[in-house]
């Protein structure tokens, strides 16, 4: 009997090399799962912070094979998020994946799907969408690439710092999707199911939009265990993938 066909889809895994166990748990399914399905996409924040593509490591090169040995027979297909968005070409190449519009809708064996990181459903919390759009402009990465890296690196340490310290008073529906902005987005796409991470709140949501029944997953993060979505032609369903963390001293 033949293999059901599946697809699978990945975010916000954080990697760095301050998390050894998700790095291995991203591997074994790199190497034992990821190679049966007919496509994986990654929803962006696959690293924890992202210094530019200049920022050679032995760490990045490392997770960089894992993709090219994986492209090598599937395809492998990136959205930025908000960690991750200064990845560029040089990088995707080096990797083997292709970078996709950060709202993008993909046929998944007949049914339509909107993909996308979801943090600019996040309206509520307006500081952070005024520099989302500055960030994603040209000249900002234009101007920022043109930096030296150590002091690029010092403003993103900063920046996660200052992130960190600003969660701690923000109320918890402001860290997450506002309604009527997944509406609005899958409306303007015409499609009835959305998926995305960046919350790191597992589920799956039912709504309407375009006057009809729609769905809305959400995957979670790779802090506590693998968060991945499996679609096969008669479903979407949110798997896990088990690992231990060691305790934080």
């Amino acid at each position: 009997m033949p293999p059901v066909p599946v697809t699978y889809i990945i975010s916000d895994l954080h990697l760095g090399e301050d998390f050894p166990e998700i790095t291995q748990c991203f591997a074994t399914f790199m190497r034992d799962t990821a190679p049966q399905a007919d496509a994986l996409y990654v929803l962006g924040d696959l690293f924890e912070v992202w210094f530019g593509d200049d920022n050679v490591t032995e760490f990045n090169t490392y997770i960089a094979q894992l993709f090219q040995q994986l492209s090598a027979s599937v395809p492998v297909y990136f959205i930025h998020g908000n960690r991750d968005f200064a990845v560029g070409e040089t990088y995707a190449r080096k990797a083997g994946f292709t970078i996709l519009d950060e709202q993008t809708v993909v046929d998944f064996y007949g049914t339509q799907a909107v993909l996308l990181h979801g943090d600019e459903l996040c309206t509520a919390d307006v500081e952070y969408q005024k520099f989302r759009q500055r960030a994603r402009t040209r000249w900002w990465k234009t101007v920022m690439g043109a930096l030296p890296l150590s002091f690029r690196r010092y403003l993103a340490q900063r920046g996660r710092k200052r992130s960190k310290e600003n969660k701690k008073h923000l109320a918890a529906d402001i860290m997450d999707v506002t309604p009527s902005e997944v509406v609005k987005t899958l409306e303007k796409h015409n499609v009835q199911v959305m998926i995305h991470g960046h919350t790191h709140r597992p589920n799956v949501h039912s709504l309407t939009a375009n006057g009809e029944p729609a769905t809305r997953i959400v995957l979670g993060d790779w802090y506590d265990h693998g968060s991945v979505l499996a679609i096969t032609p008669n479903a979407m369903t949110l798997e896990t993938r088990s690992f231990k963390r060691k305790p934080v001293p």
